[in-house]
């Protein structure tokens, strides 16, 4: 469904994106994860036409040049800013996106009707965007960029800034877009969204993609062994197991036996206050291939 190869974008003297090559299928829930200033949204932007690459092809449902009227029908985006008129009611806003894209009489109703039901805003669709929360404004902006039925959406931090009602909400609303066949492409630096809402993750970094696969494959291939972390009651005792890390009361051993080293270390002659064993996973995946956590 969408094929990009060799994208690359500076501005000025910085390369924000740096030969990004991605293969998405049909239906597939396609996440790019990584930090603020990864490169995220500058590629989302040359994908849907609204940059243009220095280098690179582009080509959604073997249509080459996302820029065409005939390619943007098949598109749809929520932008990380909002991309909504305050002084317009959120009827309003729907009904406005929707003649964009051609909508007219009886079928524009019923997408504008379909929206706010998915947008769970039918009782303030007469109510002025201004009198929204942020997390009913996301909501909606999610809505007025599925109002034409896209065959691709983009969503470009569609959480940023919601309260966890309305996240959750958009998860259960992604969920149903995934149901329906839609392809999603969806960019985050969190990663329980990207394990809850992706078939495959891209991990993004500094303009360059370090990885794709599932978020199974990834943690499997690239998130390495467990860690065992005891809070001891006083100073760390002696006799811990070799390659333990001690922060004060705490101990950490990374190790692909946790269950032999919990055990030892509750064995130790010393009071254990707190004993857990933490699996690898994203935020682990993604330290290993750039040394720094996924939110520095």
């Amino acid at each position: 469904m969408i094929q990009a190869q060799g994208l690359v974008k500076r501005f000025g003297d910085v390369t924000a994106v740096d030969g990004v090559s991605l293969d998405v299928a049909r239906g597939e829930a396609f996440g790019l994860l990584g930090p603020n200033g990864a490169g995220k949204t500058t590629t989302i932007g040359m994908l849907v036409g609204a940059l243009a690459p220095d280098t690179g092809q582009i080509a959604v449902a073997g249509l080459e040049d996302p820029t065409r009227p005939e390619v943007k029908r098949r598109i749809g985006v929520a932008p990380q800013e909002l991309a909504l008129y305050d002084v317009l009611t959120g009827e309003e806003n729907l009904a406005f996106f929707g003649r964009l894209y051609g909508l007219r009489g009886a079928r524009l109703r019923e997408r504008v009707q379909w929206g706010l039901e998915f947008a769970e805003l039918t009782e303030r669709r007469r109510s002025a965007i201004s009198t929204y929360s942020g997390g009913m404004k996301r909501r909606l902006n999610l809505a007025c960029a599925l109002v034409h039925e896209p065959d691709v959406f983009f969503l470009d931090e569609p959480t940023v800034g919601v309260d966890p009602q309305s996240r959750n909400h958009i998860f259960e609303r992604i969920e149903s877009l995934r149901t329906s066949g839609c392809t999603l492409i969806y960019t985050t630096h969190y990663m329980e969204e990207a394990q809850r809402l992706c078939d495959r993750v891209a991990i993004i970094d500094r303009g360059s993609i370090l990885a794709v696969d599932t978020v199974e494959r990834l943690i499997r291939t690239h998130g390495g062994d467990a860690v065992v972390e005891a809070t001891f009651a006083g100073a760390a005792p002696a006799g811990l197991p070799d390659g333990a890390e001690v922060d004060g009361r705490t101990v950490r051993v990374q190790t692909a036996a946790p269950f032999d080293v919990a055990t030892r270390l509750g064995a130790l002659d010393a009071t254990v206050e707190s004993l857990q064993v933490r699996n690898p996973d994203l935020e682990r995946v993604f330290l290993n291939l750039t040394g720094r956590r996924l939110r520095d």
